[in-house]
């Protein structure tokens, strides 16, 4: 759920964090998210307002439903679910096939680039194996 929402522009840091946040705490299929808004607002350090603002849009949007309640301490917690169907039509954030390469050697998709592949900063192709790689014999000089 985490990845799904990584790979989507939500329209500002401040709702791109709460939702990272509940989607880290939903199950796969975005559901059982049942953190309270105080929760969310210390963990994220963000003001209640600003919580409850953004979760209120979230909703309108259809991007968040309300699935049931859970009792606590302080009477109940709403529990939440992400609609999967409302963050996949969200924009991407590369466009496809437009992926930047990481300096880990991943691709931002995830996808592993063969050592040596690629350009590098003067034009020459980088070694056919990783310095760490096990087959690598470093001697002496």
């Amino acid at each position: 759920m985490a990845n799904l929402c990584a790979e989507r522009k939500f329209g500002s840091p401040v709702r791109k964090q709460i939702i990272m946040f509940l989607a880290d705490k939903a199950s796969d299929d975005g559901s059982g998210i049942w953190c309270s808004k105080g929760t969310v607002q210390r963990h994220t350090e963000l003001g209640e307002s600003t919580v409850k603002r953004t979760i209120a849009e979230f909703l309108r949007e259809g991007l968040l439903v309300e699935a049931g309640r859970r009792p606590c301490k302080n009477g109940y917690t709403v529990v939440y679910r992400i609609v999967l169907g409302m963050v996949d039509v969200l924009e991407p954030i590369f466009e496809p096939g437009d992926e930047p390469e990481l300096s880990t050697g991943y691709t931002a998709g995830g996808v592993r680039r063969e050592p040596g592949a690629g350009p590098t900063p003067d034009g020459v192709p980088g070694p056919e194996r990783t310095p760490n790689h096990p087959k690598t014999i470093l001697k002496p000089s």
